[in-house]
């Protein structure tokens, strides 16, 4: 075990408060106070003369949205508010969201907001103009979802009940571009389940530049098989059926179309001669005569960008790439495209992910930035100045640093000067730029520059909160690295003790895990709220760790998809192993080794339980995923292929077929309602450890869906779980 040179101790605040006793870390406080959350700056929306952005406020007397000048951080004009809205329409409006046109004249107003699932929601839309002072509902009937402007202005596109329409803002004319939709069958404009968890698309439609034409996706479920849960409360339950392919079933078939507004002609797109398919991203050209998209195989080991011609549907390949594993969507759809039409955009291919610039035809003409370190995002590239400014870890993994390089490759400058992680909202006219960063010594700080870097205000530093966590006694967080199970391979990870830690002393030991393909939990932030459930439990004994295996994130390519094919094996076999490294420490207590995780990480926990029986004692899985054939199929088959094709790959690390090698203590909870990863992975690994005759422990949370929150869930569930680790490690 190599300790780094990021070692943190988190008594640096201890001056705020060095002549007070220190409180006792709780778990009230933690999860249901909310005591350790710090302050931001929240929904910037940058407005078009680069000199002001507007931001939402909420108060005891009502919704604004409010003109910020940048220089000063003061409001200086109120652009709408709830009671003006209200007094137009007489009757009760709350701002949920809202959006601007493109001259800033009339702003789209959402109230009554209603979440369908992680990305997508329905709601009420309402146009106000500010110049008229007018307000008028965008349409009649049911909800609506993704009301996006014109870029024009004058026309406002949005879905409701499965079908795409447009209104005209002059006349308030509605005209429907499809009208076949139907829930559980025909979505036109909107992503379907797994479309919107796994390529992140809840809105699929997309104005082109001019605005007279629409490009939509549509998908058709119809054969898609149905998963239905029980929701509880009512005397007879309530059934919530929806479409869910799981791994090496029936997807949707999906369509591209254009629509032109003045001809109202569709156009269909053609995918080429292949069905089964995905087409998850899309991208107008400048002249607004061409639509790019993103092609892929369902094996996810083919990825094509194509051109279509808005007129006919016919297409040109720009590039193409191909692997043994898998081409990571994430790491190849940072697509921008240029006023000649050439672009730049970014991809992993040579191991790391980097920027390059490619001509009109698609032909590569340069790699600007390279080396054995990945670039995480590109935040902007300012088309006049030909600069691209971006996010990446070259400084270290643990760490997002702020750059900015030209397009030849030359003149690369890191703009960020302060350790830690950065997020970066950059204006329209590349002027300015609010910095969003923090690290393990230091909460969020927020911080408006210059296109040089320089820092002109001070938004947000979150002095109360560092306040906060001074008047509690608080451990250490030490950064290291540890050997992965080849004894060669370099992990990241932290340890927390306690505040008295005393190293003649002998500590039980959890480890918390994710673990899955191209997560990061190690990292160089501010410490959240589950950190500090950590430093409760280091203050009652326990020492906590964390590792990122191999197959998760921040160290290129062949480190993350080394697990292709076989999910779990080796990222438990390095978990396992990092527990036996912990275990030769003197101050820990080998006997006393736990594990817990949500999610993919639950699934972990399990697993490592299982196949470290001789290591670990103790495990809780939250949300587990407990066998790769129920989960769905763009991710799973992203990194295992079909079970049609692997079927070991799914099976031989399955905790299902592992329960036999049970031997510690194993908590299991989850979410009935979990439309994710459904609680049916629950049940079929209690089935099997029932009868395996293991005893174990579980827990269900009624009508909770994968984040078990809402009505106490959250405390009930951190209190549940530590007193089962009081108890049982």
């Amino acid at each position: 075990m190599k300790k780094s040179l990021l070692l943190f101790t988190l008594c640096f605040w201890g001056a705020f408060a060095w002549a007070q006793a220190k409180k006792d870390l709780n778990i009230d406080d933690i999860f249901k106070n909310g005591v350790f959350r710090g302050q931001s700056v929240y929904g910037i929306n940058w407005m078009k003369d680069g000199q002001y952005y507007s931001s939402m406020i909420r108060d005891i007397n009502g919704d604004f949205v409010v003109k910020m000048d940048i220089q000063s951080g003061l409001p200086v004009d109120t652009l709408a508010s709830s009671k003006g809205l209200t007094d137009l329409l007489d009757k009760s409006i709350r701002i949920d969201a809202y959006h601007f046109s493109a001259d800033e004249q009339k702003i789209l107003i959402e109230t009554e907001h209603e979440a369908i699932y992680r990305r997508s929601w329905k709601a009420f839309y309402y146009v106000y103009d500010r110049q008229a002072n007018t307000v008028v509902a965008l349409a009649e009937g049911d909800k609506q979802s993704f009301a996006t402007f014109s870029p024009d202005g004058n026309k406002v596109a949005f879905v409701r009940n499965n079908n795409l329409f447009v209104t005209d803002l002059a006349t308030m004319e509605e005209t429907a571009v499809t009208t076949d939709g139907q829930y559980n069958a025909l979505l036109h404009g909107m992503g379907d389940w797994v479309y919107e968890e796994e390529f992140s698309i809840a809105k699929a439609f997309k104005w082109s530049p001019d605005s007279k034409k629409l490009a939509y996706l549509s998908f058709d479920e119809s054969e898609v098989k149905e998963f239905s849960m029980a929701m509880y409360g009512s005397l007879y339950p309530v059934e919530y059926k929806f479409k869910y392919p799981k791994a090496g079933e029936k997807n949707s078939d999906i369509f591209l179309s254009i629509y032109d507004l003045a001809s109202s002609k569709t156009t269909a797109i053609d995918k080429g001669s292949e069905e089964d398919v995905y087409i998850p991203r899309m991208y107008w050209s400048n002249d607004s005569q061409h639509l790019s998209y993103i092609w892929m195989n369902r094996l996810q080991n083919e990825l094509e960008l194509r051109a279509a011609n808005a007129t006919d549907g016919k297409f040109e390949l720009l590039l193409k790439e191909t692997s043994k594993t898998y081409v990571d969507l994430d790491f190849n759809d940072q697509i921008e495209f240029l006023a000649d039409g050439s672009f730049i955009r970014t991809s992993e291919k040579d191991g790391y992910k980097h920027i390059y610039l490619h001509d009109a035809s698609g032909k590569e003409i340069r790699q600007i930035t390279n080396g054995a370190w990945e670039v995480s995002t590109i935040v902007g590239v300012d088309k006049k100045k030909k600069k691209i400014y971006f996010l990446s870890r070259e400084q270290s993994s643990l760490e997002d640093q702020f750059y900015v390089v030209d397009y030849k490759g030359k003149g690369k400058k890191q703009l960020s000067t302060r350790e830690g992680n950065h997020r970066i909202n950059f204006s329209g006219d590349f002027k300015y730029y609010i910095q969003y960063q923090s690290n393990v010594e230091q909460p969020l700080r927020v911080t408006l520059h210059n296109a040089k870097g320089q820092e002109l205000k001070v938004l947000e530093e979150n002095q109360a909160q560092a306040e906060t966590w001074a008047n509690y006694q608080i451990g250490t967080k030490e950064f290291m690295t540890v050997k992965a199970a080849d004894g060669q391979t370099d992990l990241n990870a932290y340890m927390i003790k306690p505040a008295d830690f005393d190293p003649n002393k002998k500590y039980p030991l959890l480890m918390f895990v994710y673990g899955g393909p191209g997560s990061q939990m190690v990292k160089n932030s501010f410490p959240s709220s589950r950190d500090a459930w950590y430093f409760m439990l280091a203050n009652q004994g326990y020492l906590v760790a964390c590792v990122d295996n191999r197959g998760t994130g921040g160290k290129g390519r062949d480190f993350k998809h080394i697990t292709y094919k076989d999910l779990g094996k080796i990222e438990s076999e390095d978990q396992i192993y990092a527990a036996k490294s912990f275990a030769q420490e003197s101050y820990i207590d080998e006997s006393r080794i736990g594990i817990w995780g949500w999610s993919f990480g639950g699934y972990m926990s399990s697993l490592c339980l299982m196949k470290g029986a001789d290591v670990f004692s103790t495990a809780i899985a939250v949300a587990p995923v407990t066998n790769w054939r129920y989960y769905d199929t763009i991710y799973t088959e992203r990194y295992q292929s079909t079970p049609q094709l692997n079927p070991n790959g799914y099976d031989d690390n399955s905790p299902v077929f592992h329960v036999d090698k049970l031997e510690g203590n194993f908590f299991l909870i989850h979410g009935t309602a979990d439309d994710n990863v459904h609680f049916q992975n629950a049940v079929e690994l209690e089935n099997a450890l029932i009868s395996a005759n293991k005893q174990f422990r579980s827990f269900y949370y009624p009508n909770r869906n994968h984040g078990i929150y809402g009505d106490n869930a959250t405390r009930h569930l951190y209190t549940m779980m530590t007193n089962y680790i009081l108890e049982k490690l």
